[in-house]
């Protein structure tokens, strides 16, 4: 298939999230085209979808072949067959824009917010059909980590979440589809239980900021990597799975739970972890930095899918 033939998605946002989106889209093979606020973005656009080629298939050239930038949001979304929105997080912004893509999209793409903290018939709300509306939240960066959760509001049609995973899944992506809504999803919210506990070690003085990134790299990263908690503790209870563990170990979790900290992150607090990861790991060379990250979590990826395929 020429790129010519190739369906054509349209990404909305040239930031983090949606450069990442594009990038992992024309990877796959789709015509891209990123609508932006401004003209000057498009340089930050493809210098970003630059920067990741190394974790696609694709190079750098093919990938930018099948991508276009532009000003216009109808231009990118007419004949889209999914549009993924990637703006900030303001509802009013989101709700202005999935409003003229209604007017321009096909009716019968697939529309797609990113957003980490809002709900989707909030998002939806000025369009004639608020349902239509999905989350999409990716786990940054998307072009390389394969969570995504999905979400629909109360007038959402079964069959649009099917194939929001549908499209998911071809893309290489893990979709998980909420049960119920709930503000943070899931990831974040498990994210942000841990990053509160971090910080209040950091804080007493317990450790620095360097030490909890090497304890959790050297424990709990490993492990959930390649078992979630539920099942670590079916593990970690032995022979007699979580129902052991809990008869010995888990009635003082409650216990536990309540020594665990409230920290402030007033001025002070914030310069102190600041400085503390600016001097661990220096203010330079981002481009290098992010290539790291990538290399090491594609190959955990990578080593994940051999042994599953070894396992079959």
């Amino acid at each position: 298939m020429s790129t010519t033939d190739s369906p054509a998605v349209a990404v909305l946002g040239g930031g983090t999230i949606g450069a990442g989106w594009a990038a992992l889209l024309a990877d796959a093979g789709y015509r891209v085209r990123v609508a932006v606020r401004r003209a000057e973005t498009a340089q930050a656009v493809t210098a970003a979808v630059r920067l990741h080629a190394p974790a696609l298939a694709a190079d750098a050239d093919a990938l930018l072949a099948r991508l276009t930038v532009t000003t216009d949001v109808a231009e990118a979304v007419t004949g889209a067959e999914v549009v993924l929105e990637s703006i900030s997080e303001r509802l009013a912004d989101k709700q202005e824009l999935f409003a003229a893509v209604e007017q321009a999209a096909p009716a019968e793409a697939l529309l797609l917010s990113s957003t980490s903290t809002l709900l989707p018939d909030a998002i939806g709300a000025r369009l004639a059909q608020s349902g239509r509306v999905l989350v999409a939240h990716p786990f940054n960066p998307p072009h390389v980590i394969p969570l995504v959760e999905v979400l629909g509001g109360p007038d959402t049609e079964p069959k649009l979440v099917e194939r929001t995973t549908e499209f998911l899944t071809a893309l290489g992506r893990t979709p998980v589809v909420l049960r119920r809504p709930i503000a943070g999803f899931i990831a974040n919210r498990l994210q942000t239980a841990l990053l509160r506990e971090a910080i209040h070690l950091v804080q007493q003085g317990v450790a620095t900021a360097a030490d909890i990134d090497d304890a959790i790299t050297g424990s709990l990263g490993p492990r959930w990597a390649v078992v979630g908690p539920f099942q670590a503790l079916h593990l970690g209870g032995g022979p007699g799975g979580i129902r052991q563990w809990f008869g010995h170990i888990g009635a003082g979790l409650a216990a536990g739970w309540s020594q665990l900290g409230t920290p402030d992150l007033d001025d002070e607090g914030i310069a102190e972890l600041i400085a503390q990861t600016e001097t661990a790991y220096g203010t330079d060379g981002y481009e290098q930095r992010v290539a790291a990250r990538d290399r090491r979590q594609l190959a955990v990826l990578a080593a994940l899918r051999d042994e599953e395929e070894e396992a079959r």
